[in-house]
């Protein structure tokens, strides 16, 4: 059977995403909708229309102001702010789907594991088993002051906290409570079996949690674990954690190999790599026509917000600002290590398919970047989707969309049906939790060769 494309829509509860001034577009409704419920139930109504396998919500915990030292150019273009929680849209759009799942990015940095646990069992019980979360742990300098730290805490060190948060998790999800711990028992006046609910008295460098967890198993128990990272640091922690694992680069090769290289690292854990999703980042515009399709782009590249785009960069650690006045012909290089997010930081220096200048790296900011987003008509399209999708040996695509939900409306309407054509996309849904629809071969629990599981508590029979 041919492989088919895992797709998740790329969404933040917020007036703009990663579409850089496009809030100026006529069409565009999120900057007003997303306050709206309404809004996200029609979404969500319009991404299972489109056999969606999830939406994956980013979030971040403060605002993007390492771009001239200041949060103006964020805030005049609505870069992720202003911003909603992602967690509290869930239950509504679960109302209204049976299929699509849900992906919600919590850092592990700043929130504690207790009630983090309690929240992700909560959706996975109102969602059927279909809730994922995004393990991060957080970038911004701005997020470390508002949760009252003069600096953010060095990159590694984060990446250690997040391997404890994770331990303290599956202990409280795998291992508080036992199978058949609620047992209804009117006759002995017992609906909750105490025998079978345990502290998990975890002391830790960074945590310390008695237990038990709150909350009855669910039926994932554990969510499906979702992280990005190209580090060092971040593939070593995506190869013993992460299901489902985002891996950007500027070309399938690159793409390939830090995918390559993480299955090696989940063997080396005792992980089957093929219990490992791979996804990278999918932009399109798409028309009827391969024309109407460039006027489109042209259209939107009269948008463009470069601040926009230079203060995003600001995740990196780097001012791209410190840059502007210098020679355009001088080799962009960094000349200081930051703690912000290594991958950004990448894009323009080692993972760049070749040595960049001050000037390409500045114009690149410019405009819209026209050699990652896919422009052209369906059949187009859905050719340079087979390419990336073969030639990089990723499982699906986070897809991005500039106007909402225009865009994905038309990529809906135009380009699935070409995909389902190919038999590279699905017609029908695949019955169960979101486990199982990823995994057909498992089962909704994390599988035997994951390291949460090794939290279970085994019970032996009298």
């Amino acid at each position: 059977m041919t492989k088919q494309i895992i797709l998740n829509a790329f969404e933040m509860n917020s007036a703009m995403h990663n579409s850089h001034g496009f809030w100026k577009h006529p069409e565009n409704k999120r900057h007003r909708g997303y306050k709206d419920l309404n809004y996200w139930v029609e979404l969500a109504k319009l991404l299972e229309k489109g056999k969606f396998d999830a939406v994956f919500f980013a979030d971040v915990l403060g605002i993007y102001d390492v771009y001239k030292k200041s949060k103006a150019p964020s805030i005049r273009d609505g870069l992720q702010v202003p911003l909603n929680d992602p967690a509290l849209l869930v239950s509504a759009m679960a109302s209204v789907t049976n299929n699509l799942s849900f992906a919600i990015t919590v850092s592990t940095t700043y929130e504690q594991p207790f009630g983090n646990a309690r929240r992700f069992t909560t959706l996975d019980h109102l969602t059927n088993g279909r809730i994922a979360w995004n393990v991060v742990t957080s970038y911004l300098p701005n997020a470390a002051r508002n949760f009252g730290l003069d600096e953010m805490i060095k990159h590694d060190e984060r990446y250690d906290i997040a391997h404890e948060y994770l331990d303290v998790s599956y202990k409280l999800w795998e291992q508080s409570w036992e199978d058949g711990a609620v047992v209804e028992d009117v006759e002995n006046k017992t609906l909750v079996d105490p025998e079978k609910v345990h502290e998990i008295n975890h002391e830790g460098k960074y945590f310390s949690v008695e237990g038990p967890h709150l909350s009855e198993p669910s039926l994932q128990r554990t969510p499906v674990i979702y992280q990005a990272g190209t580090s060092e640091k971040g593939r070593e922690f995506a190869a013993r954690h992460a299901e489902c694992i985002f891996v950007g680069g500027p070309t399938p090769e690159r793409i390939r190999y830090y995918a390559d290289d993480i299955r090696k690292r989940a063997a080396k854990h005792g992980r089957n790599p093929d219990n490992l999703k791979f996804f990278s980042f999918l932009s399109v515009i798409v028309a009827e026509t391969t024309e109407e399709a460039e006027r489109k782009f042209e259209e939107y590249n009269k948008l463009w917000s470069a601040d926009a785009a230079k203060a995003q960069y600001g995740a990196s650690g780097y001012d791209i600002a410190e840059y502007e006045g210098l020679d355009p012909e001088l080799p962009f290089e960094y000349t200081k290590k930051t703690e912000g997010g290594h991958y950004k930081a990448a894009a323009l220096t080692k993972d760049a398919p070749e040595k960049l200048t001050v000037g390409d790296v500045l114009n690149r900011f410019e405009s819209l970047d026209r050699n990652s987003i896919i422009v052209g008509s369906p059949e187009e399209v859905a050719d340079a989707i087979e390419f990336q999708f073969k030639e990089s040996g990723v499982d699906g695509f986070n897809l991005n969309h500039l106007v909402t939900p225009g865009d994905l409306e038309s990529f809906i309407d135009l380009v699935v049906p070409e995909l389902q054509k190919r038999g590279l996309y699905k017609t029908e849904y695949k019955d169960g939790t979101l486990r199982e629809k990823l995994f057909p071969e498992g089962s909704s629990l994390l599988p035997e060769d994951h390291p949460g599981s090794k939290f279970r508590r085994v019970v032996v029979e009298s």
